[in-house]
């Protein structure tokens, strides 16, 4: 595993993390793998773990917790995030900071991570939605600077709304956001525009969320895929999107490297960047861990490969389904 400087955090942390939200309340979910992976995960070099007390109301970050208190001696690095008060993912425009983010509420939910995770201080607290209209107003400023001085959270970070990278830049510029998570993969190429730039030159840790396109980019799909009942991928991936999203799979194959998968290069794409300092794959088997981990090993793909990538980048906007 190679480790990257995580911003101003000024921690260093494994380049593929572990993304949490499949551990708690997705269906089909073996929890005796689950723990079996996470083991796996600490034993191959993973430090950053990415977790939200939206996962399964708190399950997941109780799933972090021991995970942490197991492995006290190597210092797991914990991130989490406050689900809004309005309990609606993504957050839309005209949604106001009371209704998703008072301070009450970053507080309260904060106290509620703060026992699932059974730890007196978080390293990184994040807010799970965002609008950048809410960048100037002080409800939000005033409970994460009473929480940093309470000492119960280290930094702060915003998850961006998919598909809108641009809508926290106003807030980062105020200087109180420590990283930042987006939505960053072969075809989700627009924060290099804007979000990346900016994050460099304010030191902003960036976490790549997403890098298979919700199993777009791992090859698997196909116009007849089918989700189990109450799998939230099944409201996701409409006909209009699923039929879109695997033919710009297609697309991508003959590109494939002979001895790679789509997946392995859709991960190696991200690492050639720079800017992103780890990259959480959701990761619920074993061997998904040792296939995704394995993708740290300093090999970049060749530039050639990685500029003819670059021509398969897939502008979106919102729509009711893009969740």
């Amino acid at each position: 595993m190679n480790y990257r400087r995580f911003g101003r955090t000024d921690r260093q942390v494994s380049e593929i993390g572990y993304g949490m939200w499949g551990l708690a309340g997705w269906k089909e979910t073996d929890q005796t793998e689950v723990l079996n992976a996470l083991e796996k995960s600490v034993e191959l070099g993973c430090t950053f773990y990415d977790t939200a007390w939206g996962y399964g109301a708190g399950a997941s970050e109780e799933i972090l917790g021991n995970l942490v208190k197991q492995h006290a001696s190597k210092r797991l690095y914990i991130a989490t995030k406050i689900p809004p008060k309005n309990f609606n993912w993504p957050s839309k425009a005209d949604f106001t900071l009371e209704e998703c983010f008072p301070a009450s509420h970053i507080i309260e939910y904060t106290e509620k991570s703060l026992k699932n995770l059974h730890v007196e201080c978080i390293d990184l607290q994040q807010f799970h939605v965002w609008e950048d209209s809410w960048a100037h107003q002080d409800d939000w400023k005033r409970a994460i600077e009473k929480l940093k001085a309470d000492g119960k959270v280290k930094h702060f970070g915003i998850s961006v709304n998919r598909w809108e990278p641009d809508n926290v830049l106003n807030t980062l510029k105020t200087g109180l956001i420590d990283t930042v998570q987006v939505i960053y993969n072969i075809f989700d190429q627009n924060p290099e525009d804007n979000l990346f730039p900016l994050c460099r030159k304010m030191d902003i840790g960036v976490i790549a969320r997403v890098p298979f396109d919700e199993g777009t980019l791992t090859g698997m799909l196909t116009k007849d895929t089918v989700f189990p009942e109450g799998d939230w991928r099944a409201t996701y991936f409409v006909p209009e999107n699923l039929n879109s999203s695997v033919d710009h799979a297609d697309t991508l194959r003959p590109l494939i490297p002979p001895g790679m998968t789509m997946a392995e290069m859709a991960l190696r794409f991200i690492l050639c960047n720079d800017d992103v300092h780890t990259i959480i794959p959701g990761m619920r088997k074993i061997r998904n861990v040792e296939a995704n981990i394995g993708t740290s090993d300093g090999k970049k793909l060749e530039k050639a490969l990685a500029l003819k990538l670059k021509n398969h980048r897939w502008d979106r906007t919102p729509t009711e389904w893009s969740q």
